[in-house]
């Protein structure tokens, strides 16, 4: 992935609370596209194995989360998290992560991510298809900074975490803006 690279046009099926929806699945589908995420806006996203995982739920999603505030200072519209998952499965994450800030993106058929090129294998641990971690600072729906966690590749022994880390982003956005006002 390059600096300069304008996202592909993906859509991603939904699930959205709609409370004129009875019982106890108050959900709609809605599908939304790459543009309705992106345009006009200058975002964070970071994709990351799948959801539930340790990693994810353990540093790198409630990273992104409390430091929302600090990010948004910075210029940033949103923040997304994306992962090789349904909506349903997104959706729950999200709640149990009580997330207020971040908003997550389901990339059910892994589309998106495949033409990212950063669709990988992870048998070995018996996820299948899935997104290597990375993070992107993306303005308009172009890559405007990238974050890739080193040796890409499948069915990879670890799961390498810090290049995509929320405090690399924070970091890079500070210097950025250090830069930009000199």
């Amino acid at each position: 992935m390059q600096v300069g690279y304008k996202l592909p046009k993906v859509t991603f099926h939904t699930r959205v609370r709609d409370e004129s929806v009875s019982g106890p699945n108050p959900f709609r589908w809605q599908d939304m596209t790459t543009e309705d995420y992106f345009a006009g806006k200058r975002v964070i996203l970071f994709s990351l194995p799948g959801a539930f995982t340790p990693t994810c739920s353990t540093y790198q999603l409630p990273g992104f989360e409390n430091g929302f505030a600090d990010f948004a200072a910075l210029g940033i519209d949103e923040i997304y998290c994306m992962s090789v998952n349904d909506s349903f499965v997104m959706n729950k994450w999200a709640q149990g992560q009580v997330l207020e800030n971040v908003k997550v993106i389901p990339d059910g058929s892994g589309e998106f991510t495949r033409r990212m090129g950063m669709l990988v294998r992870k048998d070995n641990v018996g996820f299948g298809l899935r997104s290597w971690r990375y993070a992107a600072v993306i303005k308009d729906g172009v890559v405007e900074a990238w974050f890739e966690e080193p040796g890409i590749s499948d069915n990879h022994g670890e799961d390498p975490y810090g290049v995509s880390s929320p405090e690399t982003v924070l970091n890079w956005l500070r210097e950025e803006a250090s830069g930009a006002a000199a």
